[in-house]
């Protein structure tokens, strides 16, 4: 039995893409090679980079704006650094939103002076800071969209004059967002776009080059960007699979669609631990994600109870994290709306156990 995978990543994928890839695997499009064999140089290969990269600026309404796409390796932890060796000369701005942002600051700190312009730690990150001073004279400011381990999600973006840097990597893609508004995303495809191992950056061209500092080639974009994102063998099967996904997203009818699908899961789930009093939400409510809403159980001795019965169901993936406790359902993309019912009927189910 096919479990409902509501794990925080890596992600859910829908079924054509991993049958499209797994065929794939055995012979990409009758060549009578694996995609795994050809060589990252070949026509193949190359058309497959070219569309993904395509594909990524057509879903986020940034075609002939002045922006690249590009699939690089290392995942978000290397953006952290990336960001800051590019863009960083003297200094730049973080909210301090969780675990992500507590590493990209960090590893910016390497380069410059690193403001932290807000923060929500003094309440374990259970919110969204608003209403922040933003100083004019930094480099950039960084932002992290959604919070995988507290299950928070800004819903408006600071409105600066100062270029904006954003980390997607949980909720790239499931939201109509005006992504102009930023100079640098960056996302791991393994949350909501492909396998893990490859990472999408959107840059926009003319925030680049303004640093001071040499920039080894394997960290410059600039580099990457004049190779055409094959500065050095990508990631062939992660970089197919993201394509094959943003593919999926198009046909479906682009992001505006998922947008709809998404708000009807989170609302679902987030009735239910509004209405049944054995589960109580963790993030603040104006600031709840749509990708990850974590929650907990009122009642220690129904514990046991909940998850014998989520088990039961072919539910996986769902205990929240370490460092927060509790329950944690990501609903990804391609996560249908048939598994958040299952689960919200457990949750119902427990409420006449209680």
């Amino acid at each position: 039995m096919k479990k409902h995978n509501f794990s925080a990543g890596p992600c859910i994928l829908p079924t054509e893409v991993m049958q499209k890839a797994s065929e794939a695997i055995q012979e990409l499009d009758g060549i009578g090679l694996s995609l795994i064999e050809i060589s990252h140089r070949s026509k193949e290969f190359v058309t497959i980079m070219e569309k993904a990269r395509s594909l990524a600026l057509e879903l986020m309404g940034l075609q002939g704006k002045g922006y690249q796409a590009l699939f690089l390796q290392g995942g978000a932890s290397m953006q952290f650094l990336m960001t800051a060796f590019n863009l960083l000369d003297k200094k730049a701005g973080y909210v301090n939103t969780g675990t992500w942002s507590q590493k990209a600051i960090k590893e910016a700190r390497l380069f410059g002076d690193v403001v932290e312009v807000a923060s929500s730690q003094e309440d374990n990150f259970r919110y969204i800071p608003k209403g922040f001073d933003i100083p004019s004279d930094m480099d950039y400011l960084h932002l992290t969209s959604n919070n995988t381990i507290y299950g928070t999600q800004f819903k408006e973006f600071p409105k600066t004059d100062v270029p904006l840097v954003c980390d997607m990597s949980s909720d790239i893609f499931s939201r109509q967002l005006d992504f102009s508004q930023f100079d640098l995303i960056y996302a791991g495809a393994q949350k909501n776009m492909g396998p893990a191992g490859t990472t999408l950056v959107v840059v926009k061209e003319d925030v680049l080059g303004k640093v001071s500092r040499k920039i080894p080639s394997m960290m410059d974009y600039s580099m990457h960007i004049s190779k055409d994102s094959m500065f050095n063998t990508p990631l062939v099967f992660a970089v197919y699979v993201s394509m094959l996904t943003m593919q999926w997203l198009k046909d479906l009818g682009g992001v505006a669609v998922i947008e709809e699908i998404n708000e009807r899961k989170a609302n679902l789930i987030y009735s239910e631990i509004e209405l049944n009093p054995v589960f109580s939400g963790i993030a603040a409510k104006e600031d709840r994600s749509i990708m990850n809403a974590t929650f907990n159980i009122t009642d220690d001795e129904l514990k046991d109870i909940f998850d014998d019965m989520c088990k039961e169901a072919g539910i996986s993936g769902i205990n929240g994290h370490r460092s927060v406790g509790g329950y944690r359902a990501s609903m990804y993309n391609a996560l249908p709306m048939e598994s958040v019912g299952v689960l919200v009927d457990i949750m119902s189910e427990l409420e006449k156990k209680g």
